[in-house]
């Protein structure tokens, strides 16, 4: 049975290819964007053609998914084919403002549907209604696999293949997709090749000294948990630096970077933890913001909080007027539907049941937890 979508998806991105059109990739800066918009960008390439842009929009200025700062900073490019990667299905004015300003765009995700669909020009993304392909759990990147096969066909060699598939292995571990059916099968066959990688930005990993005495699966378990975070180096995400790096030496020194970047990360994250600790009272969920809290440990500081307490869990950073916040739930919550019953509140939200964001006007903030509260029963 085939995706809804993939193969018009791939007919249009063909044509755009054909006739010299501008191609923009817009994609979420965690693991499963990256390594999404890495096989997109390098199937173009062997198609002999080229990205015009690729944008990947900070959550914490600009907010979740394809947004108006990141729409306004593209339209330069107008007209062009707009391919947004594991993000997009939740971003509805974004998506018709983006068609007014001259773009087509083609939506490529695997994130829960809110009631609809935007009304992009395509949308791929197994859980839409209609789409009766029967696997439901692909990470975005194992989508982007799919639809680079179809769109190179008899051109994927052997070698490309491979490497492709240690990307997908990589970006479906690190979104904590299940294990089973074709993420199985993606995984044992990219984890059977990532120690031979050609790209030096695994290389490199590989040949770091911390992994001499570990087995594969600790050396994966590293990998992904270093490389999942959103750190960037000049708005470029250094996951991305890494998997396109053509050297080891360039390598090496982004991975040193992103364990110096690590260990900020963890004293932030202590911080935080210790301070909500102290005000957590007898309540169905945790719900705490700060103005002063680093925005990129969130989502940590919700998974550890959620793992200990079992509670849904929202974090989230203070802006002047609005705040954006990372979701964590427990097992049998379904973040994204428990904020869909309060979305009257809410400016964005969306993600996977178990960890999704939501981006929220201050004033709103008080009646959004007594929502939550109500809707938790």
């Amino acid at each position: 049975m085939e995706m809804k979508n993939l193969k018009k998806a791939a007919e249009r991105i063909q044509k755009a290819i054909e006739k010299g059109e501008k191609i923009i990739l817009y994609t979420d800066a965690d693991l499963d964007g990256v390594t999404s918009v890495v096989i997109l960008k390098e199937t173009i390439k062997n198609l002999g053609a080229k990205i015009c842009a690729i944008y990947f929009p900070d959550r914490e200025k600009d907010g979740y998914g394809l947004n108006k700062a990141g729409i306004e900073f593209l339209k330069r490019f107008s007209p062009a084919l707009l391919i947004t990667l594991d993000l997009g299905i939740g971003n509805f004015e974004e998506v018709k403002m983006a068609k007014e300003l001259g773009f087509e765009i083609i939506i490529v995700d695997h994130h829960e549907i809110l009631d609809k669909v935007p009304e992009a020009d395509i949308v791929v993304d197994p859980k839409q209604e209609g789409d009766k392909y029967p696997f439901k759990d692909l990470a975005t990147v194992g989508i982007s696999f799919k639809l680079a096969e179809i769109l190179l066909g008899e051109k994927m060699s052997r070698e490309l293949r491979k490497s492709f598939l240690e990307l997908v292995a990589l970006g479906t571990i690190a979104d904590l997709m299940p294990q089973c059916n074709e993420n199985e099968i993606f995984i044992q066959e990219g984890l059977h090749f990532i120690q031979n990688s050609f790209r030096p930005g695994i290389k490199a990993f590989f040949e770091m000294e911390m992994f001499e005495n570990l087995d594969l699966n600790q050396k994966i378990f590293k990998l992904t948990s270093l490389l999942n975070v959103r750190e960037n180096e000049k708005s470029i995400p250094i996951s991305f630096k890494l998997f396109t790096s053509s050297s080891t030496d360039e390598a090496k020194r982004l991975i040193e970077n992103l364990f110096f970047k690590k260990e900020e990360r963890k004293k932030k994250v202590k911080e935080i933890l210790e301070g909500i600790e102290k005000r957590i009272r007898a309540e169905k969920l945790i719900f705490e913001g700060d103005k002063e809290w680093d925005f990129s440990v969130l989502g940590n500081v919700a998974s550890l909080l959620c793992k200990k307490f079992r509670k849904p869990t929202f974090i989230f950073k203070k802006l002047e007027k609005e705040s954006i916040g990372a979701v964590r739930a427990p097992s049998g919550i379904n973040s994204v539907d428990l904020m869909e019953k309060c979305r009257t509140y809410l400016l964005t939200f969306g993600g996977h049941p178990p960890a999704s964001g939501f981006r929220i006007k201050n004033e709103n903030l008080e009646n959004f937890k007594n929502c939550l509260n109500e809707n938790l029963k």
